[in-house]
């Protein structure tokens, strides 16, 4: 690889030459300026303000613009008589844990090359006291005219250096928070760990850049002259107000879990914990199940009190037997036509009917105790006497 900038890094008394390669390179597809016309090349042209002529770019030089408008010229000798100890060095002025660099002042990546064989022995000794410390070194040099803050780390048996943005070219960031209070509930936690576990680890070398090869795909095809418009994909709405942030939770690590070939063996954890609305707040609320009203069960027949039925029960149930047995009877008179000759038959009913009454008497004297035989002996010779008339007759 190619060498951007050759110096040394100062590590107390030890000077280790080194080159600095760029670690990092661009895959982005650039595109130039046409006329739609005729498909010419636009090309900006380095043109002089003060006689208008285009100028080479080895008759170009740097100047710095004073708030009049004046130009003052800078020269590259300018920069480099400067009396600054990075010009060409990498001063490493401390070394901190990792963990203490805000990523957010990351800027470029470089490799650190040994440069000649004098530089191999300084170099591994820079390296593995690094790794044995778990610490990186911070470093100070200079690089196209401006010092930088530099990072140097054990990247496999190399040395990194991350360019590193001063502390104060970090903006704060203010109004950039949620205004207010919100509070997070633990199920809500719960659920956003279940869907980090699913989701899992990617392996980093499998991720590609799947627009820059769709763009590197049309290109080929249009140069072969088969291109053809591809349909309109689908664009997902970007999302607007959550409505239901356990819903979502739980509906993510759903199709996490889908996504992986994964069936739902258990509950998940949202379900199990109480649910709450879109921002957490509140307690669930339980709709009770509706109970259907009780049936109404008919009067129990009266008990038995020592062997004894009551009279006044036994007489209401006859009665009210005596009167679903004439309803019967009714319905059954009138769904069904009388014969011409039914008188006898008429007689004999009237007469069974009669006797039936006898009968019933005859009982309810038998339940009566003394009186009951009383009547009973009556109802033997009432029989007897219409026995004798019909003999008679």
């Amino acid at each position: 690889m190619r060498s951007i900038w050759n110096g040394a890094i100062s590590f107390g008394l030890v000077s280790i030459p080194i080159k600095l390669v760029n670690a990092t390179e661009s895959h982005s597809i650039s595109f130039r300026q046409i006329h739609l016309d005729d498909g010419g090349r636009i090309r900006y042209r380095k043109v002089c303000e003060l006689d208008g002529e285009e100028v080479p770019s080895d008759e170009i030089g740097k100047g710095y613009e004073e708030a009049d408008g004046s130009i003052i010229p800078i020269t590259d000798e300018d920069l480099a008589q400067l009396p600054i100890a990075t010009t060409k060095t990498i001063e490493i002025v401390s070394f901190v844990p990792a963990d203490e660099i805000d990523p957010l002042q990351m800027d470029a990546a470089y490799y650190l090359a040994a440069n000649g064989a004098t530089a191999a022995k300084p170099y591994t000794l820079l390296r593995e006291a690094l790794k044995r410390s778990r610490r990186v070194a911070i470093a100070k040099y200079a690089l196209r005219g401006r010092e930088r803050l530099g990072m140097l780390r054990v990247v496999d048996d190399v040395i990194a250096m991350h360019g590193l943005l001063w502390p104060d070219e970090i903006r704060e960031p203010e109004g950039v928070a949620p205004e207010g209070s919100v509070s997070v509930r633990d199920a809500e936690l719960d659920l956003a760990d279940a869907l980090m576990a699913t989701l899992g680890e990617v392996d980093m070398a499998s991720l590609t850049d799947e627009y820059r090869e769709a763009v590197e795909a049309m290109i080929e095809a249009k140069a072969e002259g088969a291109f053809e418009p591809p349909s309109e994909a689908e664009v997902k709405p970007a999302g607007g107000r959550v409505i239901d942030l356990m819903a979502a939770l739980e509906k993510s690590v759903r199709a996490a879990k889908a996504s992986r070939g994964e069936g739902r063996g258990e509950a998940e954890p949202g379900e199990a914990a109480e649910a709450g609305g879109a921002g957490g707040a509140g307690e669930a609320e339980v709709t009770p199940l509706r109970q259907s009203a009780p049936r109404k069960r008919a009067p129990a027949a009266p008990k038995a009190v020592g062997g004894k039925k009551s009279t006044a029960s036994t007489a209401a149930a006859k009665k009210t037997a005596g009167a679903r047995k004439s309803t019967a009877a009714s319905k059954r008179a009138e769904s069904t036509k009388t014969p011409a000759g039914a008188t006898k038959s008429t007689a004999k009913t009237a007469k069974t009917a009669k006797t039936a009454k006898t009968t019933k008497a005859a009982k309810k004297a038998t339940a009566g105790g003394d009186g009951g035989k009383a009547a009973a002996k009556k109802t033997t010779a009432a029989k007897k006497t219409t026995a004798r008339k019909r003999a008679s007759a």
